[in-house]
This record gives C-alpha cells, structure tokens and sequence, in this order.
C-alpha cells in the first residue's frame, strides 16, 4: 500500500473476569490462567467470580486475587423439591453476576467450570461481553454446552468436541497445571530419601482429591499388611473426612507406610512414585500425563454425566492407564497394584503412552486465544 507500513498491535488486557471453582480441579487451571495473564499483561486488573461457602474463597485470595461469591449451589437429582431453593439461590445468583459484570466492565469473562460459572458468563454474555470457556474433560458438562452457543472461544484437552460445542469456536489448549510441578529437578531417588523413604524399594502414590475418595480408601485400608509384606511403600493422601479413621491411625505406624490428610509437596510426591492410584478427573490427568506416570485410574461414580469415567476411557483406549470401575475397586485393586509393580515393562508403557498425550504450555495457549480473540473482535 504505497510503501505505507501497517502495524498491528496486541490489544491491552485491562480487565479480566474469571469465574468457577469448587474443587482443586477448577480453581487450579483459573489461578494457573490468571497467572499466566498477569506475566503478559502486569497491570491487569484480574477478578474472580466463586461460589460462597467453596474453596475457592479461600484459595483464591491465597493466590494474590479478589473475589466475590455468589449465593448457589448445585441442583438435587436424588430429591427434586429441594430444588425449589436451588432454583430461588440461581435467581439470586444471576442478578448478583450481572451487577458484577456490569460495574467491572472486563474485556472478557472466562469460565473454567464449577457453580459460579453459569451465571456469571450468562450475565456477561447478555451485556456483550466476549465469553471464553475452558472444558477440562472429555464429556462436556450441561452448563458449558449452553454456555458454549456464544461463546467466543472455547478451550479444550481432548480430541472430539465437536459433538458438544461449535467446531469454529474450539481451541486445543490442554488443561493448566501447577507451575510447581513440572520444575522439581530432583532424581526419583532424592525424592523419595526427602519424604524419608527408601530409595531401593518401590513407592505408591494414592490420592483422592482434599476430601478424600471413600473407595478407595477403604480398598488400600484393607490392603495395608499385605503391602507392607509385600515391600510396596506407600504415601497414602486419605483427604480430611478420612484422617481420623482407626485404619488411617494403625496405617501410619508401620514402617514405609504414610498416611496424612494433605499433601503439600506434590512436586516431590508425584517425582518418588512408582504407581499412581487416583480418581480420574481431568485436572489430576492433566497431570499425570505431563509428569508421565504409570497410574491406576478409579473413576468416581457421583459427578455429573458420568465424566470421570469417560476421562478415563480416553486414555485406556491408547493403553495409558489401567482403569478400575469404583465397584470393582474394592476386589481388584491390590492384585492390580502387585501385578503393575512386578512389570516394570508395561509401568514403562504406561508412563510413555500418558507423557505422549501431555499438551503442554496450556496457560499460556489459553492467553494466546484470549488475545485472539478479542483481536478479532476489535
């Protein structure tokens, strides 16, 4: 154009809406994009949308972030009249989210699942605000496949979202995971001698999430003399409703056996396993496989769609994990824990086939599509 230079520039990321939460697995990746945000964009302004009375009200500020909770909770499949407050606390809930939205004016809002979410990207959506969604597992969830209808960008880990959300709209990101955990340098046996266990002998891992996984619990409860017979270490995560139990107490006694309510090194504990065993939500997966670690997946049966069971499947059908149905846990588990820890050539596979589904850098892909996106809008 008559020798006329044309320079584009990235937009500016002033204000930035995200909402979700409710479990680790949602609040982690929503920290994990707010941090990425804040390394490209410093003077962000980044606010979070959570539900009252969840974890998220307490993590988030942990983290360096404001938020505001919204009066919800989720709806009642078992008794449906208990909905009739639900219903009320939604209402509620989405006029409190439109006002947000309204006196914060952010740029975009962007929803990683989890019950503020809906309303908050509702709201948002409603007064023209550009909408990105992160769906972290391979069965999308009711909500997000509403949502989705406008939504601008939608971010994903798995392949074949496009019988849930509109194929334009999809971008393979990945899920985002702790930072921390893919900069521990240590060698598997100076991880394992700094959680005082023996280097020589081989280790599991067990984690059920903070709240404790009643399955599997009570399958390694049981199994608890035939691993100490049988040389298998153990650093057992029971979760808080679990740590006060008698088999956690009589557990925690015997030598190569740690039981504790929390783990807060989980860099170091993911670096000295042999063998994972963990319920199959998408945020632990994402894990797993950029840690590439031989695991043992028991899928919890009480989460919406059945999704954790499907998350699974995902990675059982490219032979990257074993799974282990929640009622067959009790049965098969230590048969399957001796068997994979007797081969240490399909642990090998395992870890190989689960390292080569690991998207990486997946914070910093969702930035680039929230860039983007708003680029595109402008």
């Amino acid at each position: 154009m008559n020798n006329e230079q044309i320079i584009q520039q990235k937009p500016s990321l002033q204000r930035v809406l995200i909402s979700g939460g409710g479990t680790g697995g949602h609040i982690f990746p929503a920290i994990s994009i707010a941090n990425a945000i804040r390394r490209r964009f410093p003077d962000a302004d980044i606010r979070f949308v959570g539900a009252d009375n969840r974890m998220e009200m307490e993590r988030v500020p942990a983290a360096g972030y404001p938020i505001e909770g919204l009066s919800i909770c989720g709806f009642d499949r078992k008794n449906l009249f208990r909905n009739i407050s639900v219903l009320i606390k939604l209402r509620r809930a989405i006029s409190k989210a439109r006002s947000i939205v309204r006196d914060f004016k952010p740029q975009i809002a962007i929803g990683v699942g989890g019950y503020a979410s809906g309303p908050t990207l509702k709201a948002a959506q409603r007064l023209g605000v550009p909408t990105l969604i992160q769906e972290q597992n391979s069965y999308a969830g009711v909500t997000n496949k509403l949502l989705a209808k406008k939504a601008g960008r939608i971010c994903v880990a798995y392949d074949g979202m496009e019988r849930f959300f509109p194929a334009g709209a999809i971008v393979k990101t990945g899920n985002p995971v702790r930072k921390n955990l893919l900069e521990n340098s240590m060698t598997q046996s100076e991880a394992k001698i700094s959680l005082s266990f023996d280097p020589e002998k081989p280790l599991m891992l067990v984690v059920g999430g903070s709240l404790g996984a009643r399955t599997i619990n009570e399958s390694i409860a049981a199994s608890i003399d035939r691993f100490a017979a049988g040389g298998i270490q153990l650093l057992w995560q029971t979760g808080k409703n679990y740590a006060s139990s008698d088999a956690v107490a009589r557990a925690s006694s015997i030598p190569g056996i740690k039981a504790t309510p929390f783990i807060s090194d989980m860099d170091v504990a993911y670096r000295a396993a042999d063998l994972v065993v963990s319920r199959a939500g998408a945020g632990s997966i994402s894990e797993l496989q950029l840690l590439g670690k031989a695991t043992i997946l028991v899928p919890s049966p009480n989460v919406a769609e059945d999704h954790q069971r499907k998350n699974a499947m995902a990675l059982v059908e490219r032979q990257a994990a074993v799974m282990i149905t929640d009622d067959r846990c009790r049965d098969m588990l230590a048969d399957e824990v001796f068997a994979l820890i007797a081969d240490n050539d399909r642990r090998r596979m395992l870890a190989d086939n689960i390292s080569a589904m690991a998207l990486r850098d997946s914070d910093e892909k969702i930035v680039d599509a929230i860039i983007d996106l708003i680029s595109n809008r402008k």
